[in-house]
């Protein structure tokens, strides 16, 4: 019989967040977006594998692919450039996703502003 603590190691890292979020329009029209993840990565058994941009609908986006763990380096942030929103897109929800638990951590909604000027 296997002890549970050796079952349950890569559990303990839990779901991955989306504890921050900013977005700038870029001057071609497309979106920047700048994700925080939280999440106790454990190696290459259990990280965050990736981040998302939804529709409030729930259609992805764009999908960020994180190709590494990051266990030194919480919260991290990670960006992705030339997103292409539909038309009158004013708001978003990022997701994070982890490779054992998938999605289920906290989604992060956000109000975009066409506005602001890209840099």
């Amino acid at each position: 019989m296997v002890p549970w603590f050796v079952c349950a190691g890569a559990s303990f890292a839990g779901e991955a967040d989306v504890v921050d979020a900013t977005a700038r329009p870029m001057a071609d029209g497309r979106w920047s977006f700048s994700v925080t993840v939280r999440h106790a990565d454990a190696g290459w058994d259990h990280y965050a594998d990736r981040w998302e941009v939804l529709s409030p609908e729930g259609d992805v986006l764009a999908t960020r692919v994180l190709l590494h763990p990051h266990e030194n380096e919480q919260p991290f942030t990670r960006g992705l450039s030339g997103i292409a929103l539909p038309a009158g897109t004013t708001k978003v929800i990022l997701r994070a996703h982890d490779s054992v638990h998938g999605f289920g951590g906290a989604d992060f909604p956000l109000d975009l502003d066409p506005d602001r000027t890209g840099g």
